[in-house]
């Protein structure tokens, strides 16, 4: 696993952004988390079952799929990297596969997590049954009404849903609920936080875990284009996750414009929005201090989107860094426009995106592409999770 020049420094900060603002009960936690994550990660026993997991049960390598007839949409040549493609359908099982091997080797006998989409909750759910391990999973109550069938598949999988009731009911709700179970928990539980945010060093460790996205790539697009190097990566951004996996490689390569795509939700000034580098400022969320959606006095707006793993009224840290750097480049979209652009999709390559990733298809309108460019977009997720919002869709467009 490589270091980057954009790695935090010893104590989680990213520039400006990151650090470790928790309560104290939760400090021997995070601590042993610290101190330990990076030796565990470079162990060669560790280093081998991750990467035999990440073969045989994952899936991966995930192809990188040339697009022809959505390239010749947009003159330009468009690959998508398909975490779609993994078991449990989405890049977050990387994740969950490299963090329950580390709370293994610390000695922990019970997992929680939290969940937006389901996607994470399910890949937290599918490494505990692998392992036959405890997992609790926290999910806003009103994400548990939009997203049943992963809500079913935790269950079957052997985990205990647990709804947040407070708030919006949506993914920091459930943050925060899993946030107050470590604190009454911290011996004997594990919190796998599914995405690039929390109390350093999690930005760092799922950075690294989903690193091996823009591993394969460089591999891969060597091979079918003859450089390591696109000119673009684009990649869907609430907490980040997909989007640091698919950077990381990429970060100290200037000549890669790295393209991250927020959810505007029903517009940027609609007070129905989740785009978070428009519309926050510093500020302290869920342990760590990065951009956020908050009123004057601190308060968190409540975001809005219509895909649930978008929907977070924060960033994290490195993509606050990357944003506040000019490194990477912050577009958003609406729910319209990816809706949209999910259909077209469908329609150009016969694959159903998550409508996360379908966020990150409906930037290609805002880039200004040619045909000497060479595009990799990750298609974070698959859309199945998602069909009862495109069936209303289709209802409401009499498709």
């Amino acid at each position: 696993m490589m270091t980057t020049n954009y790695a935090p420094d010893k104590q989680g900060y990213y520039g400006k952004f990151g650090g470790a603002y928790i309560p104290e009960m939760l400090y021997p936690n995070v601590e042993e988390l610290r101190t330990r994550y990076l030796e565990i990660m470079h162990e060669a026993s560790f280093l081998k079952e991750y990467h035999s997991l990440l073969k045989d049960y994952v899936g991966r390598p995930s192809p990188l799929y040339l697009a022809r007839r959505l390239s010749n949409k947009y003159n330009t040549e468009i690959f998508l990297k398909r975490e779609d493609l993994n078991h449990t359908g989405a890049h977050k099982i990387n994740n969950t596969i490299g963090q329950i091997l580390l709370a293994e080797r610390l000695g922990k006998k019970r997992i929680i997590a939290e969940t937006g989409a389901g996607q994470h909750g399910v890949a937290t759910a599918t490494v505990c049954a692998l392992k036959g391990v405890e997992c609790i999973v926290y999910m806003g109550e009103k994400d548990i009404e939009r997203q049943a069938p992963n809500v079913a598949r935790m269950k079957m999988l052997g985990a205990k849903v647990v709804p947040a009731v407070s708030g919006s009911r949506t993914l920091k709700d459930a943050t925060n609920e899993a946030i107050r179970d470590w604190i009454n928990n911290p011996v004997d539980t594990h919190y796998i936080i599914g995405s690039v945010v929390g109390p350093h060093p999690y930005p760092d460790m799922v950075a690294r875990f989903q690193s091996i996205i823009s591993e394969e790539i460089r591999a891969q697009l060597k091979e079918k284009t003859g450089s390591e190097l696109p000119t673009h990566v684009i990649a869907c951004v609430g907490g980040g996750s997909n989007a640091a996996g698919a950077f990381y490689h990429f970060l100290d390569e200037p000549s890669v414009e790295l393209v991250a795509v927020e959810a505007a939700g029903h517009g940027i000034n609609s007070g129905k929005s989740a785009a978070t580098t428009r519309l926050g400022k510093p500020g302290v969320l869920h342990g760590s201090k990065s951009l956020v959606m908050q009123t004057e006095d601190g308060q968190v707006v409540e975001p809005h989107s219509i895909s649930a793993g978008l929907d977070y009224p924060g960033i994290g840290p490195l993509h606050a860094h990357l944003f506040d750097t000019g490194r990477a480049t912050f577009l958003s979209a609406t729910d319209e426009e990816s809706l949209k652009a999910a259909f077209e999709l469908t329609k150009l390559e016969g694959i159903i995106p998550a409508l996360e990733s379908a966020h990150a298809v409906a930037a290609l309108d805002q880039l200004q592409l040619n045909e000497k460019d060479t595009v990799v977009l990750c298609l974070s997720g698959r859309g199945d999770k998602d069909m009862a919002t495109y069936m209303r869709a289709m209802e409401e467009q009499s498709l």
